[in-house]
């Protein structure tokens, strides 16, 4: 039996199924999961693992979502659980400036009407956005979540719905219970495994608090950033957008997103990180609007998002 229930009003024009998709990027993603209506996570409040389960049963323009959650929740983790929702799901997030620049542009148009509704997701923490950037480095998507699928299994908090443990992203503290040799066991090489391993141990400590970068502008919070063990460029900018929500930040050393970037636009020449920028500028301050946009169309033409919309018109 769930233990709370309670409903929330996104800002519209808004689809949960979307946004879900941009958050979690491919299919196999164990952590954040879609089944086609609902999506669902397993969050930890105050120590205790929570299953919860979100459902949109309003349309497009005029959302409404229904939170189910199950587990040992007491009515006063609501607030939290809203809370992590709001950012997740980008529940407040007002495009309607990035609309009326989409209708000017002819090429433009098309892909922000075909999804409409999408808004732009955010990890949970910042330090998930590092994790989730360090263990995709160098990599396709589909190989990186796999391994941050197995350290989810391997160390992440679970709870067990229906017969089957699902689990947790892994904190921190979590992570330091593992050895540079278990990582390399579940795939990841040494470099990285040192880079996780310092990460989380400075968090731990309490060298380091990296929502403190929010406050940070975007030029500010990728020199610190490129600080910390491991960090790049890309990884700066990657967190930049899915863990800061600036969503001006097109990462323009994703491999994978300028080559959409460069597919869609029609060009016959690879794009570089300047060409990038350059190319980004007529959309801002929303170029990672574009880019989460780019993204599911490139999941839709791989398939692994069909056009079947879940919300109701």
């Amino acid at each position: 039996m769930p233990a709370l229930t309670f409903g929330l009003r996104p800002v519209a024009p808004y689809r949960l199924d979307l946004t879900a998709w941009a958050l979690r990027r491919r299919g196999r993603n164990i952590v954040d999961r879609w089944d086609g209506s609902t999506y669902r996570r397993v969050v930890v409040i105050d120590g205790t693992p929570l299953e919860v389960v979100v459902t949109q049963i309003g349309s497009c323009e005029r959302p409404r979502l229904t939170v189910t959650v199950f587990g040992r929740a007491r009515p006063e983790m609501r607030s939290t659980i809203t809370q992590l929702l709001v950012r997740m799901l980008g529940l407040r997030a007002d495009l309607k400036p990035f609309y009326i620049i989409a209708a000017r542009d002819r090429r433009l148009a098309p892909l922000v009407e075909e999804f409409r509704g999408l808004k732009p997701p955010r990890f949970p923490s910042t330090f998930e956005a590092l994790v989730n950037a360090i263990a995709c480095q160098q990599l396709s998507l589909t190989v990186g979540i796999e391994l941050l699928n197995r350290v989810a299994i391997e160390c992440g908090p679970s709870i067990s719905i229906a017969g089957t443990e699902q689990h947790a992203f892994p904190s921190a503290e979590d992570i330091l219970r593992l050895k540079a040799q278990t990582f390399r066991q579940l795939g990841f090489s040494y470099g990285k495994a040192h880079s996780l391993l310092a990460l989380a141990q400075e968090i731990v400590t309490g060298t380091l608090n990296p929502d403190h970068m929010q406050v940070l502008d975007n030029a500010s919070a990728v020199e610190n950033l490129q600080k910390l063990h491991g960090v790049g460029r890309w990884t700066a900018e990657y967190v930049l957008l899915r863990g800061l929500g600036r969503i001006d930040t097109f990462p323009g050393d994703d491999v994978g997103a300028r080559n959409r970037l460069a597919l869609w636009l029609g060009g016959n020449k690879p794009l570089d990180y300047d060409r990038v920028k350059r190319t980004v500028r007529r959309w801002q301050p929303y170029a990672g609007v574009v880019y989460f946009h780019l993204l599911l169309a490139g999941l839709t033409k791989s398939g692994e998002i069909t056009r079947e919309g879940t919300c109701l018109e």
